[in-house]
């Protein structure tokens, strides 16, 4: 009897829970089989990660059925388990998916940076359908990994990058189209996180673990570490173990445009200036310099990024009185004709400066609006597991942008320019770099 039909047919007990992966890497011992398209019904859904964002991500599907809802944290998830009283409660995703496998369409999964892949590539396997919060996966590796076990599986996928969904970006597309500051050359993109602490700072020591809380669950596949509240909700995102620093939280969504506008795939180097850091701590702030190469379709641009409150030098072509955008960052694309300006990292209300030129191109060039508006950035992705068409987020397309977001940490993390060979997952120039590539597994 395999595996899987030992845990269907005995006691759902302890003699099944004992049953479940013990070494943490559940996405191995689960048979393979493909996704299921979705008709005639609403979805089956249950979500991993319920606190915090995974609230919303909750609701955001909740014209569907939602059937489990899991968290290590009794307390985190107490609104979601409220709102949704009807559904399964469980604090390891691995027992929610093994137990309710025939019930389940697809999963949401909003946790920590460090268990997306675990949970995703756990439910991929399974045939479930998956959304899951940017940064797709917590390395580069695993980006690679994920998306190809989507494709092999057939499964709708979609990662949690709202702009994606949103007009900006489309207008950008058409701007750019008609080349309204001519051939882009350079963008920067900047941003006010980190909002959590990072810096240069050692592990805090160990803290009475509350009793809400399933530590080892919470710790993942991540190294064994004290428990502190300092390494906990939201301030994850400033430790290595757990998080990808600023690039992590915020470089999905402020890259998106022109990573998708500009068709910038891999760069060839990345190079990073940087703040005060540890081994085990993100920097106070960076500044990001990525270089893709020249395509049968544009030449080469420059992507620069700066978090931590730093900003690009102010563009001779702002008029005196108007600031560069704050609160949580902003875009300037230079092109060979003119600059664009955009008020926030989602690519929303984009202009060109200054005034008078942004005036002439509203007037005598703008092209028509050719996109259809989204259905809505979680509504793709239902209607992808029900036969449409893919969500825009797909893996296809965010697995190459989580891997292009993350190369920028090889550089921040080893204070080396970055040569990379996108192909075979390489840095070419400096082995030490290859290290943050990929991660070892903690047995859980």
């Amino acid at each position: 009897m395999n595996r899987r039909k030992f845990i269907k047919t005995a006691s759902l007990g302890a003699i099944a829970y004992a049953a479940l992966p013990s070494i943490g890497l559940a996405w191995e011992d689960i048979p393979a089989r493909a996704g299921k398209v979705i008709t005639g019904r609403k979805l089956n859904i249950a979500c991993i990660g319920v606190g915090g964002k995974g609230l919303s991500d909750v609701r955001g599907v909740s014209s569907e059925n939602i059937v489990a809802l899991c968290d290590v944290d009794l307390n985190k998830g107490k609104g979601a388990f409220e709102a949704f009283s009807g559904a399964k409660r469980y604090k390891d995703f691995r027992r929610m998916l093994i137990e309710m496998d025939d019930q389940i369409d697809a999963v949401t999964i909003s946790t920590p940076d460090h268990m997306h892949f675990p949970a995703a590539m756990m439910a991929v396997k399974m045939g479930k359908h998956v959304f899951v919060q940017k940064p797709m996966t917590h390395t580069i590796e695993e980006a690679r990994a994920l998306t190809e076990a989507a494709r092999k599986h057939q499964v709708a996928t979609h990662m949690g990058i709202q702009g994606h969904s949103m007009d900006g970006i489309r207008r950008m597309r058409e701007w750019n189209a008609v080349q309204a500051i001519g051939e882009v050359e350079e963008v920067h993109i900047w941003t006010n996180r980190p909002i959590w602490p990072q810096g240069d700072r050692p592990l805090a020591p160990a803290q009475p673990v509350p009793e809400s809380l399933d530590y080892n669950l919470w710790q993942g596949v991540a190294p064994e570490r004290p428990y502190n509240r300092a390494h906990g909700h939201f301030a994850w995102r400033g430790w290595w173990d757990y998080g990808c620093g600023a690039l992590g939280d915020i470089g999905c969504h402020a890259m998106d445009s022109a990573f998708d506008v500009l068709k910038l795939g891999n760069p060839t180097s990345v190079e990073a200036e940087c703040g005060p850091q540890s081994q085990w701590s993100a920097p106070a702030w960076s500044i990001v310099t990525y270089q893709f190469p020249a395509t049968a379709d544009r030449g080469p641009v420059k992507l620069v990024w700066y978090d931590g409150n730093r900003t690009p030098p102010r563009p001779k072509e702002l008029e005196e009185g108007r600031n560069l955008p704050g609160s949580i960052g902003g875009q300037l694309w230079y092109g060979t004709e003119g600059t664009i300006m955009v008020s926030d990292v989602y690519c929303r209300s984009a202009r060109i400066i200054p005034q008078e030129k942004w005036v002439d191109f509203a007037k005598n060039r703008m092209p028509e609006k050719t996109e259809q508006p989204s259905i809505g950035h979680m509504q793709e992705w239902i209607e992808a597991c029900r036969g449409g068409a893919p969500a825009g987020a797909n893996f296809d397309y965010s697995g190459p942008l989580t891997e292009m977001v993350l190369l920028g940490n090889l550089a921040v993390r080893t204070g080396k320019r970055i040569e990379w060979d996108a192909k075979n997952m390489v840095c070419t120039n400096e082995p030490e770099a290859n290290k943050f590539v990929r991660k070892t597994y903690r047995k859980y």
